[in-house]
């Protein structure tokens, strides 16, 4: 009898091990397809903005509507997750994406177009924490979840330099709705396996009413601030708009953490942000990402205007970072990650990813390619890669089950921000550079040719300024995970899902998440 026991509970305990990591594939396929949607129609844009007759000062809206929807919305998303069910969200948000994506490759408008990129970020609100939170909860031993959250990492990582390639071929080849289309048959693919194949652990739902004003202040707050730098890129710091965002915004996020250290239950638990290890995550991966966004930003420029690559050839030109974030995530983290404190991975990781960055600074209107860029991106790859894993594992280590999904919804706003942030800071201290740089030399320049020879000079001086700052930013990152982060090596089982008491510092520092 209790041998006949012992084998039907083995065979349940074997059924569910291959049904998590079954359930992987189908979460990790819905994170790069939420993560490829922030880059891949940036490449389609110019055709999109022909076809629909959008003007040059509203095409930023069709990347601004998804990044005001999905970053605005995030911790709501991450908290619906935790009250409604995390298999639940993570299959409505698929559907959802799907539909909108559906809604933006048919648009024959440009309100069309907006409206679908803006529902494209609020499923993926829902989306992105539910995916992260499925994985904290579903991976509890220490070396499942580092080879785990190394698959998850090396694809939020290195999904948005995919997106670049996966945009530049089918925009070149096939046609720029096809950058939306793409997404359905990904979502469909992906909510069918979770729907049969994900098995949520029992427990651990959050039952509390939802926080209306923390959701109301929250989303205002964040849609405010990353408007703000929004805008801050395209009219400038000193405009009257700009300011107000940011004091709007800083009012409301006041406000906002006001009412969560008053409320019973509120949105956002400050206990989820004030843990010594998690602020410490939180802050040196949205560092990282404002350097990585920035990154990517001037590369493409510098590639398609600079070197004159085609969009389908700089898409394959970020293939090296690509691989190095692989091979930093599921070989590097992932067999460290178990065996050292998360510190001595991150902080060595965000180091490399600078000396990557600083190659970069030595840039030139004839530098080569496998000379300067190709070191360089190895480089950023592998020191993001290594740093990723365990910053996303540690986000969500020793959180409540309660409060997984709103603890994940914080990794994913904190890149969120930082894109936001470094896209819009990186790229005015390039454009005021070029602008300085050119009024200096283009009064020596006699023929239209060394004219033209001077402006191109100017970019790259403005790409390098800014890449100097991308790499103090790194350092930065660097050292907030070598100081804020204390937690030791992994020797104990505590993993999302214990609480949190004496002597959190010297538990377990299993990995969790990575745009």
């Amino acid at each position: 009898m209790s041998e006949t026991a012992s084998k039907a509970q083995a065979g349940t305990a074997g059924a569910l091990d291959a049904n998590r990591w079954k359930a992987l594939v189908f979460i990790a396929l819905a994170q790069l397809m939420v993560v490829l949607d922030a880059t891949i129609v940036n490449i389609a844009l110019p055709s999109a903005q022909q076809d629909l007759g959008i003007s040059d000062g509203n095409r930023q809206w069709v990347v601004t509507a998804y990044a005001l929807a999905f970053g605005g919305l995030l911790l709501f998303g991450g908290r619906i997750a935790d009250l409604w069910g995390r298999k639940r969200a993570f299959v409505a948000g698929l559907v959802g994406f799907a539909g909108a994506s559906a809604l933006g490759g048919a648009a024959t408008n440009e309100a069309m177009m907006f409206g679908a990129r803006a529902l494209q970020g609020a499923f993926g609100a829902l989306l992105a924490p539910a995916a992260l939170s499925l994985l904290a909860v579903m991976f509890t031993e220490a070396k499942e979840r580092a080879k785990a959250f190394g698959i998850y990492g090396a694809i939020a990582g290195g999904g948005g330099a995919v997106g670049f390639i996966l945009g530049g071929v089918l925009t070149e080849y096939l046609d720029w709705r096809w950058t939306f289309f793409v997404n359905i048959p990904f979502a469909v693919i992906a909510a069918a396996g979770a729907y049969f194949v994900i098995r949520e652990p029992e427990g651990g739902r959050n039952r509390s009413p939802l926080d209306i004003p923390g959701v109301v202040l929250s989303t205002l707050g964040l849609v405010a601030l990353v408007y703000g730098f929004t805008r801050a890129e395209s009219d400038g710091w000193g405009d009257s708009v700009t300011i107000g965002m940011f004091i709007a915004s800083a009012v409301l996020l006041a406000a906002f953490i006001l009412t969560e250290a008053k409320v019973k239950a509120p949105l956002l638990p400050l206990r989820v942000v004030t843990e010594r290890n998690r602020g410490g995550v939180y802050l040196s991966l949205g560092l990282a990402i404002i350097a990585m966004f920035g990154l990517f930003l001037f590369l493409t420029y510098y590639l398609q205007i600079v070197k004159g690559y085609s969009p389908v050839k700089t898409g394959f030109a970020f293939l090296p970072m690509i691989a190095g974030m692989m091979v930093g995530s599921t070989q590097i983290g992932t067999r460290l990650m178990t065996r050292v404190a998360p510190r001595l991975l991150m902080a060595p990781g965000f180091l490399v990813a600078s000396v990557g960055m600083l190659l970069l600074t030595q840039l030139e209107i004839g530098s080569s390619y496998t000379g300067v860029i190709l070191p360089s991106m190895v480089l950023l790859g592998l020191g993001m890669g290594t740093a990723f894993m365990p910053a996303m594992s540690l986000a969500t280590t020793g959180v409540e089950p309660r409060d997984a999904g709103v603890a994940s919804a914080m990794v994913n706003t904190s890149q969120q921000v930082g894109g936001a942030i470094g896209t819009a800071l990186l790229n005015t201290i390039a454009a005021s550079a070029t602008t300085a740089y050119i009024e200096d030399h283009i009064a020596g320049a006699a023929s239209r040719s060394q004219q033209q020879l001077v402006q191109l000079q100017g970019q790259v001086h403005g790409y390098t300024n800014a890449i100097w700052f991308a790499v103090g930013i790194l350092v930065i990152a660097a050292t907030i995970a070598a100081t804020f982060i204390n937690t030791g090596r992994p020797g104990s089982t505590t993993v999302a899902g214990s609480t949190e008491g004496e002597g959190a510092e010297d538990q377990v520092a299993v990995p969790v998440v990575a745009h």
